[in-house]
């Protein structure tokens, strides 16, 4: 049995290599690689051949792509996700940086603390 970590990034593989085979069906380039700090994503290329990582965020269940309220769905449902993030692509990802979502757990738990 393996840690909780390496059970995260199995969960994590299996979500995003079926959110990546439903993105092909749909002709959309999309591959599964590793980021810098060993996290399983989607780079996903868009209608201007700009890529972007879909990441999946465990505490939510979201597949997302950014940090603005339009660039995550719910990994729960499959085929709207994957019909979403396509539609996406095709429009074009947004300008500028992709935003990193995170929630800083430590805070909650110090402000719990205290």
């Amino acid at each position: 049995m393996g840690t909780v970590k390496e059970n995260q990034q199995a969960y994590q593989v299996e979500l995003l290599t079926a959110l990546r085979n439903e993105l092909i069906n749909r002709e959309i380039i999309a591959v599964l690689i590793a980021d810098q700090k060993d996290q399983p994503c989607l780079d996903v290329t868009d209608s201007a051949f700009r890529t972007r990582r879909i990441y999946v965020h465990l505490p939510f269940l979201w597949f997302y792509w950014g940090d603005e309220h339009d660039e995550r769905i719910s990994c729960l449902r499959l085929f709207p996700a994957a019909d979403a993030i396509a539609d996406a692509a095709r429009a074009g990802w947004r300008e500028g940086e992709q935003g990193e979502l995170g929630l800083d757990f430590s805070k909650i738990v110090d402000a719990y603390r205290s």
